[in-house]
């Protein structure tokens, strides 16, 4: 049995784990405790331009409705706006209040504060290795929340 084939699963599901715990942890720590990781996934469809609720479904990957109860919440906590769309008079743009922009800010540091550990212990070379090796791999596009 190819258990170095098996194993990698584990290791690559770890890896995202940990990655969305460390910055939750720190997301949290900063004084954005009303938020969850699958929010996190949504305001990185929303910045820099903003999308509709259909965007947004299909970005997490879930139903137009459950898109649609998230952004609602989002905006109750005041994290998003809806804006008139540019382009289709029928459709609302979903874009980041101020609050949410800080959120983003305060995830993109906390991501570094996790990630930096992971540089420094595989040193440049190896880093630049697993990212060309990760970018080979990885399809581009939506990213499911399924945590």
């Amino acid at each position: 049995m190819r258990r170095d084939l098996l194993d990698l699963p584990v290791l690559l599901l770890g890896a995202a784990s940990a990655l969305v715990d460390g910055i939750n942890e720190r997301v949290r720590a900063g004084g954005f405790t009303d938020l969850r990781p699958a929010h996190g996934f949504a305001f990185v469809r929303l910045a820099p331009d903003g999308a509709t609720v259909v965007e947004l479904a299909e970005h997490l990957g879930v139903t137009k409705q459950a898109a649609s109860q998230m952004a609602d919440e989002l905006v109750r906590k005041g994290y998003v706006e809806r804006r008139p769309h540019p382009s289709d008079a029928r459709a609302r743009l979903l874009t980041l209040t101020e609050r949410g922009w800080a959120c983003t800010r305060a995830a993109d540091e906390a991501a570094i504060a996790v990630l930096q550990p992971w540089a420094d212990a595989l040193g440049p070379a190896q880093l630049s290795a697993v990212r060309t090796a990760l970018s080979r791999l990885a399809v581009p596009g939506r990213i499911r929340p399924t945590w």
